[in-house]
């Protein structure tokens, strides 16, 4: 070979390493890439729900809706076939448990040439819509211009909405920007001061402002006082430069004041709004991410955690009229769960403490401003009680001081302790005060108005088959008990003194520690005799006397693991009927009873059947406090897994499943079920 053709060859093979190389670090760039956003904690909520909705009437609850900071109103993106520039609603929770304002409220409308022109089409134009735990965003491109619309909630009081319009083309455009928006017929009328839009309701003392921070024309308010045109002024638009348009809607109780979050809104910067936001959501879902076990680093496992975070978020309401802190519905989605539980709330407050433990202690406080002297806490309480009542006929189970306790290990926040720490120990000894027929340490579900069905609810497992032939007893005055001691409610009771001694010990009452203790050790022995058949290998409710057993294998023979209150033995026989597929290790496992028992009915059977994610949650949890942790990894991946449409992107978090089929049943957006997915996922 001639040193020519060597040479030229050499050449050749370094110019192809050269590219090579060159290829790979492109690759490899781009490689980097897609991971720093896989990392980015926000982007696991990036549509992670499916907000698209244009309501056909005022209460269409076909679609999801998208909310934060506690707001009580919420929003959606419109379907194409809308043909609207703006985003859907808002919904107003304001107002009858839940009711769109208007199909888009807000309607932009761009011409040129004199009005003659549409600066955009939505169908052609409209490149993306998109959802993040921070915000809502819409884009639309032509030849001419590029248009980006976004809303971020500035406060529970106000949503902020921007439109920035990019001039693409070679020469200016002359842009004329309507804003209009008409009411559905809900009682609510316009009327205008100065450059604002108010909207007054009459059945609702929350006033609603809608206001345009750049240079307005003319109002009018048209059509009966239900319509409102808005004209601002001709915008010049020179090639390659931008233009931005500001409004805000704001609903505002009578506690608050619309001056001062005027002049929040006149003074605040968007991107400073939308990026506090921002960096608020990431730092949330981040502490999710980084906390789960080390079988669930998957990505499939982080999405469905920012599809729990984004559900509580949407359920969260900031204190107004009855309601003086903050807490999260069960489902703004369903009309009658448009309040607050007890019992939910402290599922709430748990799932809450390991990304927002203020937001979890507000969630606390909120129920116990209804208790009572005596120490009962209300079943549920609602901001508007013309619409419907507290609910003072019963109380729920007591997992008070499970909540306040899981709070306390995150925060270390003594002073939070500190006050809840006498009402839940107030609380503690209402049961036996109120709830112990026989005066033998046991306790019973019951009501306070002497009704069954009440009593029933107590329990939280409304028609659960344990409960097919209760009768109702009276205590005292104001306090009734079933004629039968409950497993699980002594179970929690079990629990509760050693939470209770813990925060005692905490609070430095050494006094009060030890006496919870002891009680724990002599109610320990008592359940693991009276409530476990040892022939059937399960723990069941019993008669008062504790002679006989009301059978029927429910999710509650599990709770007194969940409590650390069986023995070893107990819990191994426990744990083989969880995990026989013919009963409980179902397609989403952890049902609320057995599958082959004759009663069995997930479809019409409240809880005689369907899988309650907090049930399941028990039951996982059970598994792990007796060391069957491989079972506790299975069941979790199968409850996840088998749970239809929860590890997918697009539909929300239901209220339970069905077993067998995995189908998503009853209400939409649930929060305690969110709350269960989160401890699920992570350690402690």
């Amino acid at each position: 070979m001639s040193r020519k053709i060597f040479t030229s060859l050499l050449i050749l093979k370094q110019r192809t390493l050269v590219l090579s190389l060159v290829s790979c670090v492109s690759i490899l760039s781009c490689t980097q890439k897609k991971e720093s956003i896989k990392k980015d904690p926000l982007e696991f909520s990036h549509n992670i729900l499916d907000y698209h909705i244009s309501p056909k009437d005022s209460l269409d609850k076909s679609g999801l809706m998208f909310s934060d900071q506690g707001a009580w109103f919420a929003y959606s993106l419109p379907k194409k076939e809308s043909h609207k520039i703006g985003f859907s609603g808002p919904f107003l929770m304001t107002q009858q448990n839940g009711i769109w304002s208007s199909p888009n409220l807000s309607v932009f409308n761009f011409t040129i040439d004199n009005h003659e022109q549409p600066l955009l089409d939505f169908n052609e134009d409209l490149k993306s819509q998109n959802s993040y735990a921070s915000h809502l965003e819409q884009l639309f491109e032509n030849k001419n211009v590029v248009v980006k619309q976004d809303l971020v909630f500035m406060s529970g009081h106000t949503a902020l909405q921007r439109v920035k319009i990019t001039n693409i083309s070679n020469t200016q455009i002359v842009i004329n920007t309507n804003i209009k928006g008409s009411l559905s017929d809900i009682g609510i009328r316009l009327s205008k001061k100065n450059n604002t839009v108010s909207l007054h309701s009459e059945k609702s003392k929350a006033i609603g402002h809608i206001l345009v921070k750049n240079n307005i024309e003319h109002i009018d308010i048209l059509d009966e006082n239900s319509l409102y045109s808005i004209q601002l002024k001709t915008i010049n638009l020179q090639p390659n430069t931008s233009n931005e348009i500001i409004i805000s809607h704001s609903f505002i109780f009578p506690e608050y004041s619309w001056n001062n979050e005027k002049n929040k809104i006149l003074n605040t910067n968007f991107d400073t709004v939308l990026n506090s936001k921002k960096v608020e959501k990431k730092a949330q879902i981040k502490s999710l991410l980084t906390n789960r076990r080390p079988q669930f680093k998957k990505e499939k496992y982080a999405r469905v955690l920012a599809k729990a975070h984004l559900t509580l978020q949407n359920n969260w309401r900031i204190p107004a009229g009855a309601i003086k802190h903050e807490g999260l519905f069960p489902s703004y989605h369903y009309k009658w769960f448009n309040g607050f539980w007890s019992w939910d709330s402290w599922k709430h407050a748990v799932g809450l403490s390991y990304f927002n433990p203020d937001l979890a202690k507000k969630q606390i406080r909120l129920m116990f401003e209804f208790q009572d002297d005596d120490g009962f806490v209300a079943d549920c309480v609602f901001r508007d009680t013309l619409i419907e009542k507290h609910n003072y006929r019963d109380t729920k189970p007591p997992l008070s001081a499970w909540a306040v306790s899981k709070i306390f290990e995150k925060d270390k926040d003594l002073s939070f302790i500190k006050v809840l720490y006498p009402k839940l120990k107030k609380y503690h000894y209402w049961w036996y005060q109120k709830r112990d027929h026989d005066n033998d340490g046991l306790c019973e579900y019951g009501s306070t108005d002497g009704s069954l069905i009440a009593a029933k609810w107590e329990s939280g497992m409304d028609n659960a088959i344990r409960f097919d032939h209760s009768e109702i007893l009276k205590n005292s005055e104001n306090a009734y008990s079933l004629n039968q001691e409950s497993v699980d409610l002594n179970a929690y009771l079990y629990a509760e003194k050693h939470y209770l001694a813990q925060l005692a010990s905490a609070l430095k009452m050494p006094e009060d520690a030890t006496q919870f203790q002891l009680e724990a050790k002599q109610l320990r022995g008592k359940i693991q005799s009276q409530f476990y058949d040892e022939k059937d290998g399960w723990f069941y409710d019993t008669n008062l006397e504790g002679t006989a057993f009301i059978k029927g294998e429910g999710s509650e023979g599990w709770t007194m693991l969940w409590a650390n209150a069986a023995t070893n033995k107990q819990a191994s026989a426990v744990k083989n009927k969880m995990m026989n597929p013919k009963k409980f290790f179902t397609k989403v496992p952890f049902q609320t009873m057995s599958a082959d028992h004759q009663k069995f009915d997930p479809l019409n059977g409240y809880w005689r059947g369907p899988n309650w994610l907090d049930q399941a949650y028990f039951g996982v949890k059970a598994l792990r406090n007796y060391g069957f942790n491989e079972e506790a990894n299975n069941a979790t991946i199968q409850i996840l897994e088998g749970a239809e449409g929860l590890l997918d992107q697009g539909p929300s978090i239901r209220e339970n499943y069905h077993p067998l089929t995995g189908k998503g049943l009853h209400a939409q957006n649930f929060s305690w079920s969110a709350a269960h997915i989160i401890m699920l996922l992570l350690k402690n």
